[in-house]
């Protein structure tokens, strides 16, 4: 489901935010080497490293984006930060999907064609902002863009809130009316899955960590 993807994008997002240090990001995105090696070198580099660090994550398109602000914030170009965001379709459980279905060799056929349009689509979009002089600030920090305030969007996301509710509720209530108000015996093999459980361990760090924040 996308609000899991999203908390474990989130939830990844705070803690490499927290425990991995800037040297590890300044070192492997060559940041701070402008004046020793040529531009196009180090756009090139950001963009095929970045999908890497993007598998790395198992995340998938919905929970990226908070992990890329953590690298925008840690100084990665946006050829870099474009090919992160884009990488989506090269995270291992996608490929692992993609070699169930087609075999091995097909999957990282697809992965390596997507690695390289990836790389040349980042490196386009880097030069054409930068062309057209529209190119995105870069290294700005997470606090700059996540403080929590009481203005238009608190409120904004109380009514869409309480809409979501409300869609949820008429779901449940059309699927109970749909299976006749009987329990569901498919339990799909029994067990809970990985990703569950990986989702409900970052619903308890969340809730300690707003906890903590609180006291």
């Amino acid at each position: 489901m996308a609000w899991e993807d999203i908390l474990i994008g989130f939830t990844i997002a705070g803690l490499v935010s927290v425990l991995v240090p800037q040297s590890f990001w300044e070192a492997i995105f060559l940041n701070g080497m402008q004046g020793e090696l040529p531009d196009f070198v180090i756009r090139l580099e950001n963009a095929l490293v970045a999908p890497f660090v993007a598998a790395a994550t198992f995340i998938g398109s919905m929970g990226n984006i908070p992990l890329a602000t953590v690298l925008n914030e840690n100084g990665i170009l946006f050829a870099g930060l474009m090919g992160f965001i884009y990488s989506d379709l090269m995270v291992p459980p996608l490929v692992n999907m993609n070699r169930k279905y087609y075999g091995t060799r097909i999957a990282l056929y697809i992965a390596g064609v997507m690695y390289v349009s990836i790389v040349i689509t980042a490196l386009i979009l880097n030069y054409s902002f930068d062309l057209l002089g529209v190119l995105p600030e870069g290294s700005r920090k997470v606090k700059e863009v996540t403080q929590f305030k009481i203005d238009y969007t608190f409120y904004f996301n109380i009514v869409f809130a309480a809409f979501t509710a409300l869609m949820l509720y008429f779901n449940f209530r059309t699927k109970k009316m749909e299976t006749g108000g009987g329990h569901d015996h498919d339990h799909g093999g029994g067990g809970i899955s990985f990703k569950r459980v990986v989702v409900y361990t970052f619903v308890l760090i969340v809730g300690i960590g707003l906890v903590i924040f609180l006291l």
